[in-house]
């Protein structure tokens, strides 16, 4: 018989993901539909990559957020995040189950206007107000959140000359044990000059303050941080009504509430990470029911939550454009979707997985966008089948800031469609093409003309 070759052994580290009990990564499951439409058929009417919205997962989740509220809190009032999603669907779908508008600039606040929602339903939030927006929002009536002193300033000189009572609150940042601390926007708790704000805006005949408001930060894990916040807001309630007999109307906790994605480094999945919405619910209202604020002047609670309501709801999906072996040995894979689509790429790792069926054997695998960038890198490592090109893939939980902060950068911004309740998709925005790229240019008449 004849003697076997020899060959070395090789010891390959593991790279991507916890390995179960024999070494190997977890399998990946498929997805070939979306509300029950195939996601090649998604390909082929409307191209690659396709950003897909699902409007039965949006009011599914909020919903979800406000039954976990409403059980625990008699007055509970949504706004949705503009500046999480701002797509007039998306918002309209939100407006229409309820929530008011949380906007941060004019450009947002006249998007809410123009979407039907009401002035004086419209918080108007963010540390760059102009006069011009400022004389807007106190002209509609909207509840303006004062971020700085010179905001301030400038809201006592402009409501006389416009001659309706500014409706204000202000923003307060403060320590809730955890890290980073956002201290940039808003008015210092522990040093009290939050409480200084409050004690100029009192005395002023044109301002009227309506509420009290806290953002303490994103993707936050721990909803003992937000006990701590609502203790702290509702102590200043009741010192504004000991000092100004005065009732504040409304406590605005913010936003932050993590969605399911998962961040980078981290060692489990945001799955199973990930607070519910009721573990959100009870760290705030019990805070409030448990203050010394007087039961029968309860403030309405306010909650601005974005991230956690909408990334569930929205899908990516692409097409693999090639295979590649790295120096070292590793595999490649790339797509057709780039961080310049992907902009959460670069704190979170994806959930992605392939369209359809495949190979049960995975391997370590590196996937690249498109882009002409050594930073166009969707997954560093994942455990993923070998793919062939043209093969078709889905990243899931995108629905957050992606088609906010995307950019138009060698490639063309994609369509994105919306599978409406019955199961019919719709396209929501555009595709981008050489005449919407060249509308806004203008070339001078001396370069007209090129000579080669």
């Amino acid at each position: 018989m004849e003697k076997l070759r020899f060959e070395r052994p090789v010891i390959t580290r593991i790279n991507a993901g916890v390995p179960d009990k024999f070494g190997r990564g977890a399998n990946i499951q498929s997805i070939s539909t979306i509300d029950d439409i195939e996601v090649s058929e998604l390909i082929a009417n409307y191209g690659s990559p396709l950003f897909v919205i699902s409007e039965k997962k949006i009011r599914a989740t909020y919903q979800e957020a406000v039954s976990a509220f409403k059980t625990r809190y008699p007055k509970i009032q949504f706004a949705w995040s503009y500046k999480t999603n701002y797509l007039n669907a998306v918002c309209k779908v939100y407006h229409q189950e309820g929530s008011w508008a949380e906007v941060v600039s004019g450009f947002e606040f006249e998007k809410a206007l123009a979407n039907g929602v009401p002035g004086n339903k419209i918080l108007f939030n963010g540390p760059d107000k102009s006069d011009e927006d400022l004389t807007m929002a106190i002209s509609h009536e909207a509840l303006i959140h004062i971020d700085h002193f010179d905001e301030l300033y400038s809201i006592i000189a402009l409501a006389p000359k416009i001659g309706k009572k500014a409706k204000v609150a202000i923003r307060i940042n403060m320590d809730t044990g955890i890290y980073p601390r956002w201290d940039r926007f808003g008015f210092n708790y522990e040093n009290g000059e939050a409480w200084t704000a409050i004690n100029k805006i009192m005395p002023e005949p044109d301002l009227d303050l309506m509420g009290l408001h806290t953002h303490i930060g994103t993707y936050i894990l721990t909803p003992n941080a937000y006990t701590v916040a609502a203790d702290k807001l509702a102590s200043l309630v009741v010192r504004i009504k000991q000092k100004y007999d005065h009732y504040i109307k409304y406590l605005d906790l913010g936003g932050g509430f993590a969605s399911k994605n998962t961040l980078k480094g981290a060692y489990l999945p945001g799955t199973d990470t990930c607070p519910s919405f009721d573990d959100y619910a009870e760290a705030i209202t019990a805070a409030l029911i448990n203050s010394d604020i007087q039961h029968d002047h309860m403030p309405t609670l306010f909650l601005e939550t974005g991230r956690a309501l909408i990334d569930d709801a929205g899908y990516l999906l692409g097409t693999v454009l090639a295979n590649k072996r790295l120096a070292d040995g590793r595999r490649s894979l790339v797509i057709d979707i780039g961080v310049n689509n992907l902009f959460t790429s670069f704190w979170y790792d994806h959930q992605i997985v392939p369209a359809g069926i495949v190979h049960p054997d995975s391997e370590d695998t590196t996937i690249y966008g498109p882009l002409c960038m050594n930073i166009d890198v969707i997954r560093n490592a994942i455990q993923f089948p070998v793919l062939e090109k043209g093969n078709q893939v889905v990243i899931k939980r995108v629905g957050a800031y992606n088609m906010t902060q995307w950019l138009q950068f060698i490639t063309y911004r994609p369509n994105v469609v919306m599978i409406d309740e019955n199961g019919k998709s719709h396209v929501i925005r555009e595709n981008e093409n050489h005449a919407t790229m060249n509308e806004l240019e203008r070339v001078p008449e001396h370069l007209k003309e090129i000579y080669l």
